[in-house]
Formats: structure tokens, sequence, C-alpha cells
């Protein structure tokens, strides 16, 4: 009956770690300020990794190949992230410095290691790195962590002061603080925690080398523990086969020039610069196309009369007016030369009251607003969200004067059915008062504000145009930039050799008679 152990086979990402004690007690406290050099270096790279994957996916896609310098280049992003979170806190497993390096570096502790492929599926890049890899996506998620929110709503003295506070951790992060403290009060690393920390990081530069279409090997739900990858053992003849033949396990690819081995002499410092400018050329380049589709999409939401308006909400108090306060509006010397208020800087405020009875829009001084209303109940519009709206209240007593009888408005209109102020904006501290023509309480009305603006579908195509134009620059030179860096002396990838025909070995077949050789050839 054969043995039901089963093995895991060889992954084509191999990530070890080799624990390094002892350890200082309390260095993790300062590594992350001795970092931010690695922090700021990495942040551009892993801009050119995103970059080079986009052009990697188009050459997969067209030729089934991986770009050999350009994987060389990806892989050495991963290896320095490793070291770097290998030092850090995705594992603080040494405190030897991390270098600055795209290679191998065989002698740090941490590695990281990609077998490159030959082939890759032309069909499966279409879906691996989002589709595939949904299921793998939940459990970094646990992995790495997500973000929550608290809100905390508290009422002082007539003021309501609302707090949003953020946090997130992960499994990770997690177990690596256990590890922190054991450090700090023992000066030890507990053997297991490091080879479960080590375990969940293998997982997750599995994941990453997959959606990054370095591999078509689906990573395993599977959690390989310890610093080491796990090595199958040999494996032996096939049972109820005669003349089966055991072939020992694939040799690996050696640690040479190649995508998979050290460094070459390729990179220069024309590389460096052609990345750096071409990181550079990507950020500008995502900056004006964001505006340009910006400026599109408010110009899809321009109405015929010019104005951009929000989202209607319904506002209601039980109180005699509502306010919208201390709209502080600075044009600055010369704006107005600039600013053309025919077409740009008029504001529109619709109301309509959902009782049926007249409403009162005026805008006026902070401080007329503040004399009229003093001793008056009303409500204060604080944050207007999605079906929520924010109150603060004014106590008071005293009744309202009519709000048409005063004569400090500078817009105003009043009425029933569809109500609509236009305002010219004019420097000063301003306030918006929705009230009753008549200073009676209870205001409910629907209102929906709006501003003008000129028609920028022009400006808005020519910013998208350019940012699209400079993008692709910047993509073509992070490219260019990653393969003069990832280039190696050979220009043939590595991939895994044959095995040769004296590493097979026949296994006999217990129905045939055993022949056996003894001393000087004789036969037996």
């Amino acid at each position: 009956m054969s043995d039901p152990t089963r093995h895991p086979r060889p992954q084509p990402v191999a990530v070890r770690g080799r624990s390094q004690e002892p350890l200082s007690r309390w260095l993790w406290l300062v590594k992350w300020l001795l970092l931010i050099p690695h922090y700021i270096v990495l942040f551009f790279l892993w801009i050119a990794f995103a970059a080079v994957t986009v052009v990697a996916f188009f050459a997969i896609l067209v030729t089934g190949r991986y770009p050999a310098s350009l994987f060389a280049f990806n892989l050495g992003v991963l290896r320095w992230t490793w070291r770097v979170g290998y030092y850090g806190y995705s594992a603080l497993g040494t405190d030897r410095y991390p270098p600055f390096s795209l290679g191998a570096e065989p002698d740090y502790p941490a590695t990281l290691d990609i077998a490159y492929p030959e082939r890759l599926s032309r069909g499966l890049v279409l879906v691996k790195w989002w589709l595939l890899a949904i299921p793998q996506y939940l459990v970094l998620g646990v992995l790495l962590g997500g973000t929550g929110t608290a809100t905390t709503t508290m009422t002082r003295n007539g003021v309501t002061w609302t707090t949003v506070t953020s946090a997130g951790t992960g499994l990770i992060s997690l177990l690596v603080l256990f590890a922190a403290v054991a450090l700090l009060f023992t000066a030890r690393y507990p053997a297991g925690l490091f080879a479960f920390v080590l375990g969940l990081d293998r997982w997750v530069f599995r994941v990453v080398a997959y959606v990054a279409l370095m591999t078509d090997g689906y990573p395993p739900f599977r959690l390989d523990q310890g610093g080491d990858e796990p090595v199958p053992p040999p494996p032996g003849p096939v049972p109820g086969q005669p003349g089966a033949v055991a072939v020992d396990p694939p040799i690996a690819a050696p640690a040479g020039p190649g995508p998979g081995g050290a460094p070459g002499r390729g990179g220069s410092a024309g590389s460096v610069v052609a990345l750096v400018a071409g990181v550079l050329a990507l950020l500008v380049g995502l900056g004006v196309a964001a505006g340009g589709a910006g400026a599109l999409w408010l110009a899809s939401r321009r109405d015929a009369a010019g104005f951009v308006a929000t989202n209607p909400a319904v506002l209601s108090t039980p109180t005699s007016a509502l306010t919208v306060e201390n709209a502080d509006i600075h044009l600055g010397n010369g704006a107005e030369a600039w600013v053309p208020t025919s077409s740009f800087g008029t504001i529109k405020i619709d109301a309509r009251s959902t009782d049926g009875r007249p409403v009162f829009i005026g805008i006026a001084p902070q401080s007329a607003v503040d004399g009229w209303l003093s001793g008056v109940a009303r409500d204060e519009v604080r944050n207007v969200g999605v079906g929520r709206v924010t109150y603060v209240r004014h106590d008071g007593s005293a009744p309202l004067a009519p709000a048409t009888a005063q004569t400090f408005w500078a817009a105003s209109v009043a009425g029933s059915g569809q109500q609509e102020l236009r305002w010219t904006i004019a420097s000063g501290e301003w306030a918006v008062v929705l009230a009753r023509p008549d200073g009676s309480a209870g205001v409910n009305a629907r209102v929906d504000v709006g501003a003008s603006i000129p028609d920028i579908r022009g400006l808005g195509v020519g910013l998208l145009v350019a940012g699209l134009v400079v993008l692709a620059g910047g993509i073509a030179l992070v490219a260019l930039g990653a393969a003069g860096l990832g280039r190696r002396s050979h220009t043939t990838p590595p991939s895994t050799p044959p095995v040769p025909p004296q590493q097979q070995r026949p296994v006999p077949d217990p129905q045939e008679p055993t022949t056996q050789v003894g001393p000087g050839g004789r036969t037996g």
C-alpha cells in the first residue's frame, strides 16, 4: 500500500529568511526612522514596477513572453522590498541594515527568487491579476490589514463636535508586534512565531508575483512556515509499472547572470536617469490627465444656463431659520480682472417648500445676520452628506422679525413654489438664510446649490490628451530605464535545464530475473 503522505510541489517563488539572533532589544523602536531612505526609494521603484508591469502585460499578450530585462528589474524591486520588510516591520528578522540594491545579495539573511518563465499564457494574463486573484486578495486583506473608521459625535454648549478616527492592522503586523514585545523583554524571537510570520510573508510575495504576471503558477492556499522553502524528497519509482524510471528532482536554475541571478553589468547612469525621469513624467501625466478628466466630468454636469449644481437635499427645522454661516470669501487684488463674473463666479440657490408654504432665501453679511438673529432659535447647517444633514442648534426665545422687511440683503428672493436666487460672489464674510417670509417657525424645503462655470470641454479634452501623452512617454522612459538596470551580461534567461540522462535511474521489474555483476565482470 502506497504512502498517502503528499509533499508540497516546488514553487516558482522562493522566499527565504535566516534567523540572526541575538537581536537588539530596542532597535526595532527606531527602525522606521532608519528605513526612511529606503521608503523614499521604494516609493519611486514601485511606481516604476507598476509601469513595467503594464508594458509586460502587452508583451505577454502579444508574444507569450515576459521581457527578460524587465522581469529582472521587477524581481529586483521585490527583492529590495523583501529585504526592507525583513529588517523592518514585516518580520524584524535581522538587525543587519538592508543594502540599496536590486541584485540578489545572497549573503543577506533575506533572499527572494522567482524562476524565469520561458512561456506565459496569453489568455491567462487577461484575468489572473484581477478575477482569479480575488480569493487571494481576500486573504491578503486579513494578512496585511484594512482600514476602519469610527465616528464620535459630542454636543457641548449647543455646539456639536464630530470626530472621525481611522485605524487598521493586519495579522502580520500584529504578530510582529508580539515578536517586538518578546524582544524587548527577553531579547529572543520566539521560534514558532518566527516560522509563522515567515510563512505569512511567503504567502504575500507569492500572490504579488502572480498578480504582477511574473508566473502562471497559482499561489497555493497553504502556509509553508519556516525560514526556508519546503523541499520535496526525491520521488521513488512508480508502483505497478514495469520498467518505470525514477527521476531526480529538477535542478534549480543557476544563480548566475540572468533574471534569476546576480545583477549584471547592463545598468548605467543613463538607465537611472531614464527611470527617474519616467517616474516623474508618470506623476505629472497622472495629475494632468486627472485634471482633464475632472474638467470633462464638470462639463458633463453643466446645465443649459452654465451652472453645475449639487444633488438636492431636504432641509428641515422646527425653529424660525436655517443658516449657513461664516462663508469667508477673499477674491484678492485684481481678481475681478481675470475672473469674468458673467460666466464664472455666480452662485445659484434653488429652494422649494415641501409643505406648500412660502419660502425665503437671502444672502447677507455675517455681521448683519448675527444682529438680526440675536436671541432667535435657529439651526445652522454644518454638513450635507448622502441622505444625512448635520445641524448645530442655536437656542433662543425671541421672535424673528420678517425677513422681507430687512434691508441688508445682498440678494434675496421669496414666494411660493420654486424659488431661485442668483448672487455674484464678492469679498467678505457672508451668511445664507432660509426662512419663512413672515418670520414664522417651521422651515421645510428641498434645496440645491450651484455655481456657474464656463464651457471647459475643450480644456478638459486638451488636458486629458496631454496627460495621456505624458503618461505614455513616462511609461516608455521607465521601461527603458528598467530594461537597462535589469539587463544582464547574458541575454538568454536561464530556465530549468532538462534532467541529464545519467540522473535517470532504471527501476527493476520485480517479475524479471535479477542480474548481478560480480568482481571481474562476471555475471550471476
